[in-house]
């Protein structure tokens, strides 16, 4: 069996690489786990590999908040400091708090 680590945890705060948006990680999947749709829509050259985490954010950029789901790849650690302002957040995490959202509800 194949074991994969997640380099981010829950409740912290990541960004995106290459496009302009931050959120909070809510779920971590050990690989891809979404419609192979959702997959075939990314351009091919941009396509991240499936066989890494794949992590579920509440995602905001400057005209939205919204539910994101991204490659381990893709992602990088947000040291602003800054929190987010995600409306669903408080259904989750508490206060944010030394840079990272605690979670306040046991998920499976």
């Amino acid at each position: 069996m194949n074991k994969t680590i997640a380099k981010y945890h829950l409740g912290q705060i990541v960004r995106h690489r290459k496009h302009p948006f931050r959120g909070v990680v809510f779920d971590v999947d050990p690989s891809f786990s979404n419609s192979d749709e959702w997959y075939e829509a990314i351009p091919e050259d941009s396509r991240p590999a499936k066989e890494q985490p794949f992590y579920h954010l509440l995602a905001e950029n400057e005209q939205c908040y919204y539910v994101a789901y991204v490659s381990e790849q893709n992602l990088l650690p947000d040291d602003s400091g800054e929190p987010i302002e995600h409306p669903d957040l408080g259904d989750l995490f508490g206060d944010f708090s030394d840079g990272i959202y605690p979670l306040q509800v046991q998920l499976n």
